[in-house]
């Protein structure tokens, strides 16, 4: 089943966020129907720097297609700002829907972006954003390909722009809606209210965030069809790697961390190692 026919079920798809292949496999074995390939997550991952439009396209899709190559469940994927104009989205969507993404998420922001729940944000006149949207859609070469459309505006003009603004990304072709960072719980249900029937509706649960964080069955009731916990993978596991090294340096052995490690036999098992040197055996001389 793709994403398309999935959001046509009555309920809520829950994407945990993924930072790579690894992490990805993981959720996937977990059971999760989509998985969120989270823009932040990667500069986190991959640079070691903030959220702040420091990734490039190119780096996007790249990282996408190894998770692609390695799990077999749809992927939204957060484009950022397209990384450039309408003409940059088409090559942006082009990009990432080849590399295997099965929903590709743009925002309204000001290029370069930052973390939606940071202060400081700027976004482009809902014009601008319209066409860049219809460029996108556009672009796509499988129907089965969806573009989000996301607005930061209610940072910025105030929710009832940011209603204004989805519902025009609805009408130019988005095939759901992310309004970021709407601050309490009637602000989520006032989302829904006014764009529910229109299109499926993304909601974004980050820890520490501007967003109340609610659970997947509450935001169903709400009215979400989509929720995502973007970043809340790399955060777990800044805290173990913290704390590992931690206890490394002061003790000089792993072995006080070992109950909350894997070892390698755990390791190999995760990752598939008996079963593709079980593989391999096929192709031998």
């Amino acid at each position: 089943m793709d994403l398309r026919q999935r959001l046509a079920e009555p309920r809520i798809v829950l994407a945990p966020g993924v930072c790579d292949a690894l992490t990805a496999a993981i959720a996937a074995a977990a059971g999760f129907e989509a998985l969120y390939v989270s823009g932040a997550a990667i500069a986190y991952t991959r640079l070691g720097r903030p959220d702040l439009g420091l990734v490039a396209m190119t780096e996007v899709a790249d990282h996408v297609a190894r998770i692609a190559d390695r799990v077999d469940v749809p992927l939204i994927v957060d484009a950022d700002t397209g990384y450039g104009n309408a003409l940059n989205v088409q090559r942006t969507v082009r990009a990432l829907e080849r590399a295997g993404a099965a929903m590709i998420q743009l925002e309204d922001q000001t290029f370069p972006k930052r973390c939606g729940h940071l202060d400081g944000k700027a976004v482009i006149p809902a014009a601008e954003m319209v066409g860049k949207i219809r460029a996108a859609a556009d672009a796509r070469q499988n129907a089965a390909t969806l573009i989000l459309a996301r607005t930061d505006a209610a940072a910025i003009e105030g929710l009832d722009a940011a209603l204004d603004r989805a519902r025009a990304y609805a009408e130019a072709g988005a095939d759901a809606l992310f309004v970021e960072a709407p601050r309490t719980r009637a602000d989520l249900a006032r989302v829904t209210a006014a764009l529910g029937t229109l299109r499926p509706l993304l909601a974004n649960m980050v820890e520490g965030g501007k967003t109340p964080v609610l659970s997947a069955p509450e935001l169903e009731a709400i009215g979400f069809r989509i929720v995502i916990f973007p970043g809340g993978i790399v955060r777990a596991l800044a805290r173990t790697a913290r704390e590992f090294y931690a206890s490394l340096a002061a003790t000089g052995t792993t072995e006080p961390f070992r109950d909350r490690m894997l070892d390698l036999a755990g390791l190999n098992d995760l990752i598939g190692t008996p079963a593709m040197l079980a593989l391999g055996k096929r192709y031998d001389a």
